[in-house]
């Protein structure tokens, strides 16, 4: 093959990238593409993150002799008129499994077809590719713990690293950059150093990733979101080092909801759960006050001014902030499910959806009546409530776990709401 086209999508990165590397392998010159569709809406600080990933990774390419050609309007067609430009004969793409992603493939595949091209999709936003581990009579696994084991049975690909080189056509198209595109904190080569950073912490993951003030988490989920860093690297680069296995586990848990949504491609808008009833209450103003991180809760409020200020939320938090939603106040999950999708900068639909059906009790999880206290949530995960301080300002003079429940105090706070349910007390 003389001229390929790389299509990114979820997979901004060189290292790792399978459609990359088979492309460079295949191909004499490769033309690394990127399309901004305007028919997907994103909130400014995603699409300040994704303008830092594409910097980055232009000047990865440019590194290797490649470049990157950022275009905008519809991925297909464009990705059509730029093979027919340059002559290729082939298109390769990361695969993907919401129902977006899927009709894209669907109608590129169509449209390489028509123009007697190539078309290729290849595994890279997951550890294991969707679709591929399936229980006995099932087209996919339904609760996590079997999932898991098979997940740790399987045969994973082979780690790729990056192309040596990258031969650009002669005739490579003109890209199209937005302003103030910063790859200070975005992009594959952060990535890459906060996991080089993170990993020495890694052995006390288990005890500290759920204390909320210490904040140990890696924070490398809108990495992976954005591919920036390949799920398969992360896990080869964690395994078997002390502390990896609760680690891998969560890294299970993020494959376990793509291969769900790629059985059940309704997850985002229908209750996954058979049976489960439209039961939720209509209150606008209990969810405005929730949005707005106004709830009287402190822990519920903290949680959500951090998505506010930060773009994301300690994951302990998003169960809390969800539990509330849905157990206290009665409000659709679907509600805010598409309130943390248009602010977080990790919101994909798989693992976003996925996990506000299991905290609602219309997902996989295998107890439906579950329910997070808040207050209980509170003393164990904040117990000295250094969280809670840190977020919400007007409770930054209340000392110690008094922070969680300001209304018994003699004088409560004059700035700050009451509890806009009695059970969360």
């Amino acid at each position: 093959m003389n001229v390929a086209v790389v299509l990114f999508t979820r997979d901004l990165r060189v290292h790792d990238n399978p459609a990359l590397s088979a492309s460079v392998r295949a191909a004499e010159h490769v033309v690394p593409l990127f399309v901004h569709d305007p028919a997907l809406p994103a909130a400014d600080n995603r699409r300040q993150f994704l303008r830092g990933c594409l910097a980055d990774l232009a000047s990865s390419l440019r590194s290797l002799g490649g470049d990157l050609a950022v275009l905008r309007g519809d991925p297909v067609r464009e990705a059509v008129r730029v093979a027919r430009a340059v002559g290729a004969e082939g298109i390769a793409m990361a695969a993907d499994v919401s129902d977006y992603a899927r009709g894209r493939e669907a109608r590129l595949a169509a449209a390489c077809a028509s123009e007697r091209l190539a078309f290729r999709t290849f595994p890279g936003v997951t550890v294991v590719a969707p679709g591929s581990l399936r229980p006995g009579g099932g087209s996919h696994y339904k609760v996590f713990t079997p999932y898991y084991r098979a997940w740790q049975a399987a045969s994973w690909r082979d780690v790729l690293g990056a192309p040596r080189r990258i031969a650009l056509p002669g005739n490579m198209p003109k890209s199209w950059f937005e302003s103030g595109a910063s790859a200070e904190v975005a992009g594959e080569s952060a990535a890459r150093k906060r996991l080089t950073a993170w990993l020495s912490h890694l052995q006390g993951y288990s005890e500290t990733h759920d204390d909320l003030a210490a904040d140990r988490t890696s924070r490398l989920s809108p990495y992976l979101h954005f591919g920036c860093l390949s799920p398969r690297e992360l896990a080869a680069r964690v395994h078997d080092r002390p502390g990896a296995e609760p680690f891998l586990r969560q890294l299970c848990w993020r494959d376990f909801y793509h291969q769900v949504l790629f059985a059940f491609p309704e997850l985002r808008r229908r209750a996954y759960r058979p049976g489960a009833e439209d039961r939720w209450r209509d209150e606008p103003d209990a969810l405005e006050a929730w949005k707005s991180a106004h709830t009287g809760v402190p822990i519920v409020d903290a949680g959500m001014r951090q998505l506010l200020a930060e773009g994301w939320m300690h994951n302990r938090a998003r169960l809390i902030t969800a539990s509330y939603l849905t157990k206290h106040l009665g409000l659709d999950w679907r509600a805010g499910a598409d309130h943390f999708y248009d602010l977080l900068l990790d919101g994909d639909v798989a693992n976003n959806y996925g996990n506000w059906q299991w905290v609602a009790g219309t997902g996989n999880d295998t107890k439906p009546y579950r329910r997070f206290n808040p207050l209980r949530q509170a003393s164990r995960f904040d117990p000295s409530g250094d969280y809670v301080r840190r977020y919400v300002p007007e409770l930054a003079s209340v000392p110690g776990k008094a922070v969680h429940a300001p209304w018994t105090l003699r004088k409560p706070p004059s700035n700050y709401p009451e509890p806009l349910t009695l059970d969360a007390r």
